[in-house]
């Protein structure tokens, strides 16, 4: 039987499920009204996410590329009046372990390739690990977790060459103008980060602080490199690449073998719970920020670190994360790219490194586990001859907390799938304008024109390009006008490899 013989998709107006029936929505996954949260019921969407976790094996699917190191996070400052969490107690030290990587890159892709920079702490706390797994900006591509696959898929290699593609990369951003805040961090000089000290990390997400009257915030982590921020330029970064592939990996793992340990100061912006309903753009999109004259940011402390692995395997490669990894005192929130991940990730790993990866000693908490899974490949872990079911009677313990969560929120409404709610201030391109126009100077503002341009020059075909020329003309018209400038001359420099690059 020949290859051609197994390709048994045709275009035919619509999507299936993998069974053959219609799928109800390929762009909205299904909700509890537009702002609520994701049901379990949404069959198509888990399957999706499903069946994109086990879509490469065995190396991450994205993040392959990547390290990390162990240390401390102290908090210094008293925010207990916002989070009873027991890590974020002033004076707590938690031991903690960090994970640096870029996105779409595979395991064996050079490291200072232009990318979104993955930045993902494992924090052992004294009531559990928390996981708090983000990137090196504070926004995201998309806003809904059913496109997040088909993103990342843009974002890899064509079906046929197996070569990744321009054109498809901006097909699928211009088809999504919510992207435009994201791929302007990344066509910025913040796109190319000198090493993974010299970055800041973000949470991205909004999630929920509960303090010890019950008390809910909403809040965003923001740690600050205190080594600087430095950036490559382009040839820089291309010539690194060919130097040395690994160079962000040796830097970490070097610096920190010399005595040189970086550290961040993590700061949260806070918002009161009622607040949210009405806050002039929805507080809950991973490609909006909260700006900082509304919501300042608070001091919390520091994160160090101080110790590299002593097997990059055993600790590194097989370190696990997930946002869905939350602790009393924190909670999730309504963020539909959120909700999906914190099922997604853990299922990555079960299909990544095994049912039982949480036994690993990388990941084990520090804490006593009572767990009721049981068995499955690689059991390492067990509870003896204690009863496997709940209730029992035989004096070991279970979870029956009943009523109302102190880490939930309200959602009322017809199950409907839909784009968040558009509140007065939600639009896709006022905030990467401001970026532009406001955050970068008139060197980074050259750069940036520069680059797209290099970019869109390097195999972008119509009618993908006329939408990217517009994509940045809504974002600032006079950039957008250099950009067209320079792509109808075709004498823009050639951009460095990575996202968004060829």
């Amino acid at each position: 039987m020949s290859d051609e013989d197994h390709t048994q998709y045709e275009a035919k107006g619509h999507s299936t499920t993998g069974s053959g029936a219609p799928a109800q929505s390929d762009r909205n996954s299904l909700t509890i009204g537009p702002d609520g949260p994701i049901v379990l019921h949404d069959v198509h969407f888990l399957e999706q996410m499903a069946h994109f976790n086990r879509e490469k094996v065995p190396e991450r699917q994205p993040h392959a590329k990547g390290a990390g190191a162990f240390g401390t996070f102290e908090t210094t400052e008293d925010v207990s009046r916002y989070t009873k969490a027991a890590l974020f107690q002033k004076g707590t030290r938690t031991e903690m372990l960090a994970r640096f990587s870029t996105v779409a890159g595979e395991m064996g892709s050079p490291d200072t390739w232009r990318d979104v920079r993955g930045f993902s702490l494992k924090f052992y706390t004294s009531d559990g690990n928390y996981d708090l797994v983000g990137n090196n900006t504070p926004i995201f591509f998309v806003r809904d977790p059913m496109k997040f696959p088909h993103f990342i898929r843009s974002q890899k290699r064509l079906p046929d060459s197996g070569l990744r593609d321009n054109h498809m990369q901006w097909d699928f951003w211009t088809n999504n103008p919510e992207s435009a805040h994201q791929v302007t961090y990344l066509m910025g000089v913040r796109g190319l980060p000198r090493t993974w000290r010299h970055m800041n990390g973000y949470g991205s997400h909004t999630y929920m602080w509960v303090n010890a009257d019950g008390e809910r915030f909403w809040v965003k982590y923001h740690f600050h490199t205190q080594q600087g921020m430095e950036f490559f330029t382009n040839q820089e970064a291309a010539e690194m690449a060919g130097a040395d592939a690994d160079f962000h990996r040796r830097d970490l793992f070097d610096a920190i073998a010399r005595g040189e340990h970086p550290s961040w100061t993590l700061s949260v912006q806070v918002m009161p719970y009622e607040e949210a309903k009405t806050y002039r753009i929805n507080p809950f999109d991973l490609t909006k920020t909260w700006p900082h004259q509304d919501y300042p940011l608070i001091e919390v402390g520091r994160m160090t670190l101080d110790r590299n692995p002593d097997n990059f395997f055993a600790q590194i490669e097989q370190a696990a994360f997930s946002p869905g990894n939350t602790v009393p005192g924190i909670g999730l929130s309504p963020d539909k790219m959120l909700l999906g991940r914190a099922f997604a990730y853990n299922d990555a790993q079960r299909n990544r490194i095994g049912t039982n990866f949480h036994q690993l000693p990388v990941n084990q908490p520090k804490v006593p586990v009572n767990t009721y899974m049981f068995d499955g490949h690689m059991a390492y872990l067990h509870s003896g001859n204690a009863p496997v079911y709940v209730p029992n009677s035989g004096d070991r313990p279970w979870a029956d907390d009943e009523g109302p969560v102190n880490d939930g929120w309200e959602a009322d409404g017809a199950m409907v799938r839909s784009a968040y709610t558009l509140r007065p201030d939600d639009d896709d391109f006022s905030q990467p304008g401001i970026l532009v126009r406001d955050v970068f100077d008139d060197d980074q503002r050259q750069k940036l024109v520069d680059q797209v341009a290099g970019s869109l020059i390097s195999g972008v075909r119509e009618p993908v390009l006329g939408r990217a020329l517009d994509y940045w003309k809504s974002i600032d018209a006079d950039i957008g006008r250099r950009i067209e400038e320079k792509v109808r001359q075709g004498d823009a420099p050639e951009p460095a490899e990575g996202m968004g690059e060829g």
